[in-house]
Formats: structure tokens, sequence, C-alpha cells
């Protein structure tokens, strides 16, 4: 599978993605990012192996504490895939004004 097809995979799941947006926060423990999910810690675990896998997240060891961190570098490749459809919507975003622009200055 490539890259994106796997980041994709991995921001699927709404629970990934609130594990994401946490650590933007910073660093944090399995234990930290599960507390606010109702679900297992082996549910949380396996979150973690998908987005690790993605190479959205990396795990640490500094003595006893696993820090889990961001890694935003595959999200670039989203930006990137993304940006096409940015334009692509702005350029009938343009159309659209100036149509309405046209039929504003017919009406008077």
């Amino acid at each position: 599978m490539d890259q994106l097809s796997v980041t994709f995979a991995a921001l699927a799941d709404p629970t990934r993605r609130a594990i994401l947006a946490r650590l933007t926060e910073g660093p944090a423990t399995v234990k930290e990012l599960s507390e606010p999910f109702d679900i297992s810690g082996p549910a949380i675990s396996k979150h973690l192996r998908v987005l690790e896998k993605a190479g959205l997240i990396t795990r640490g060891r500094e003595a006893q504490w696993r820090p889990c961190r961001l890694d935003a570098t595959p999200l670039e490749e989203v930006a990137v895939w993304a940006e096409n459809y940015r334009r692509f919507w702005d350029a009938n975003y343009a159309r659209l004004d100036a149509l309405l622009t046209e039929m504003k200055e017919n009406d008077r």
C-alpha cells in the first residue's frame, strides 16, 4: 500500500484523529492518551500501533516513561494531495462570484 493510502487509513478512525490532536499539545504516555476514551487499554494500544505503522507517531523510552510523539511528516503528502482539490474549489467559487456579479449588474 502506498504511504498516502496508509495515512488516510490511519486517519479514518475518529479515535486516532483525537489521539493525534492530543499529541499536537506535546508528548503523552499511553495512559494519558487513553484517559478521554471509554475503551480498553489494549484497544488504545492497537490504535497507537496503526498510527505508528503509518509513521504518524513515534514512541520513545525515557527511563520507565514511554512517551508517544506526533510525527506530522506523512500529513505533508495529504496536504499536497488536498491542495489540488482546494484549487478546484477556489476556481469554482471564483466562477460563481463572477456569475453573481454579472447577475447583479444585469438587474440594475
